[in-house]
């Protein structure tokens, strides 16, 4: 079996030191690593603690007599002999600022780095007003953690997000340990989606990490022949495969009965589970038959395309498609877990590679700030940009699991993208093709004139089309009156674009401008 490109398989694991906790004050670091530590029968050492310990004074007092510099000397000293001596039986949370200091950055390679999240109105609540020197001031504490979130981003293994649960490391020590034994440069998020929480592993090689220690039972990997041809042989300790074509053509309720009756046939219980291996029309619709199947088994979801890798495998969403309209049947269905491997897009075709730029290009403009500047600069979609997509949407989907309202931005140029789709009969239109289409009628209803053409030359710069003459646009205005997102007899509402960052949902446009903005699309 070979290795997936630039991986050594045989490679022993890289982390084999302890799990540190990095991050802002206030973000609960000392809290989590004792929690974890006591659960797991681990030592804790936390770093501060041991500073004001061997000094007999306190932080603050230690601020005070020695000044940051010189409380930064001493902090330093420390943590690189806590680290250097730390191994998998421990646990260490460090202070904010102690890994501003490049020898500890460079101390951290052999370690898994948890970076533990926190908003700044968060941290401000639980730091404002008590003895630290580093919180005086809302505006100034704010603005050196928008100045450190950079450090820390670079520096973490595993993120996990803001949140009030001490034990949420607890919970999340598979996806830990899943990182010690992943090929070098893997990292991972544990995600959060309503009342469930699962792992998300990022890095060349992970579709070779063991599942036993993220989701128990057996494997039944649900693929379409051309993924099964170059990677279904990658997974291991599978127990069973449906493959079914290739196509957005396939994403019918006959497909999807067609995996039923192979899971059946196959002896898949409540116990097992499916592992969705391929692009967005196989994680759709393997999670779907996941959902349905005995009323509900786990699905891994194990994207292979760009459109999957940095969308469609988080988040929930799972369906079918029917003539009448895109993704009309289906269900909300969390996955057990959703590893990705960005040496999948390697065996792509170029426009297939292409056409999930646009789902980059709509993340960016959602995300705003340093995702948007990289991918406006024309900086190709890497490793760490697919991991940031996936943050961004976690991020959004953790606020709002259902479409209750946040979530809606997601659907950035998916109003007219999907209404393409439904039109040309799912055949003519790759579906990162009709998104890109879809967010330039988007950004023209958004006034966004400037953006829009930005947009557009980016798109062109990947192939992707700009313009599209295979439909007629007053079918196409008419199909978007079938979104999903329009209720009751209202009008269908829109996703619109403020600027970068800034997207709104629940927009309403007259049906004049929609018409508009498609025929513009038709050159």
């Amino acid at each position: 079996m070979e290795a997936a490109p630039g991986v050594d398989a045989g490679a022993p694991p890289l982390r084999d030191g302890a799990v540190v906790l990095v991050g802002y004050m206030g973000a609960g670091k000392t809290t989590l690593a004792g929690r974890l530590a006591e659960a797991r029968g681990l030592r804790h050492r936390d770093t501060d603690t041991l500073l004001a310990e061997r000094a007999g004074r306190t932080i603050p007092q230690l601020f005070a007599d020695e000044g940051e510099a010189g409380f930064r000397d001493r902090e330093e000293r420390l943590v690189l002999e806590v680290l250097a001596g730390a191994g998998p039986g421990d646990v260490v949370s460090l202070g904010g600022g102690a890994v501003l200091r490049p020898a500890v950055q460079e101390a951290l390679d052999r370690h898994v780095v948890v970076l533990a999240e926190v908003d700044a109105d968060t941290a401000w609540s639980r730091c404002g007003g008590v003895d630290r020197p580093l919180a005086t001031d809302p505006a100034s504490f704010a603005a050196r953690l928008a100045d450190r979130t950079p450090t820390y981003e670079a520096l973490a293994d595993a993120f996990v997000p803001a949140t009030a649960d001490a034990d949420v490391l607890v919970r999340a020590a598979g996806l830990l340990d899943a990182l010690r034994e992943a090929p070098g440069g893997a990292r991972g998020v544990w995600a959060r989606a309503g009342a469930t929480e699962h792992p998300v592993l990022v890095g060349r090689g992970v579709l070779r990490t063991p599942r036993g220690a993220l989701v128990g039972g057996r494997s039944f990997v649900v693929t379409d022949e051309a993924v099964a041809e170059h990677h279904l042989g990658t997974l291991p300790d599978l127990n069973g495969a449906v493959e079914i074509p290739p196509g957005e053509e396939h994403k019918t309720l006959a497909t999807a009965e067609r995996v039923w009756r192979a899971l059946a046939a196959q002896g898949v219980t409540r116990t097992d589970h499916v592992v969705a291996l391929g692009g967005g029309v196989v994680g759709d619709l393997a999670g779907f038959c996941a959902a349905c199947y005995q009323r509900g088994i786990p699905v891994v979801q194990c994207p292979t395309t760009v459109v999957a890798q940095v969308d469609s495998a988080y988040g929930g969403k799972t369906g079918v498609d029917l003539p009448e309209a895109k993704n009309y049947v289906g269900a909300y269905h969390q996955p057990a877990a959703v590893l990705v491997d960005p040496g999948t897009l390697t065996t792509l075709p170029a426009e297939e590679l292409a056409a999930g730029y646009a789902e980059v290009v709509k993340t960016a403009l959602i995300a705003g700030g340093a995702l948007w500047e990289r991918i406006a600069s024309g900086a190709p979609v890497d490793d760490d940009v697919v991991l940031a997509c996936a943050r961004t949407k976690l991020a959004v989907v953790a606020a709002d699991e259902r479409d209750g309202g946040l979530r809606q931005v997601l659907n950035l140029g998916h109003t007219v993208g999907h209404a393409l789709e439904t039109v040309t009969g799912y055949g003519r239109l790759r579906h990162g093709e009709a998104v890109g289409l879809g967010l330039l009628a988007a950004l023209r209803l958004s006034g966004q004139d400037a953006l829009r053409e930005e947009v557009a030359g980016l798109l062109g710069a990947a192939g992707l089309p700009t313009s599209f003459d295979e439909a007629d646009p007053e079918e196409v205005v008419r199909a978007t009156a079938k979104d999903k997102k329009r209720v009751g007899e209202g009008p269908t509402p829109f996703v619109l674009v403020r600027a970068p960052g800034d997207v709104v949902h629940g927009q309403e446009v007259q049906g004049a401008d929609v018409l508009a903005a498609v025929r513009e699309l038709a050159g």
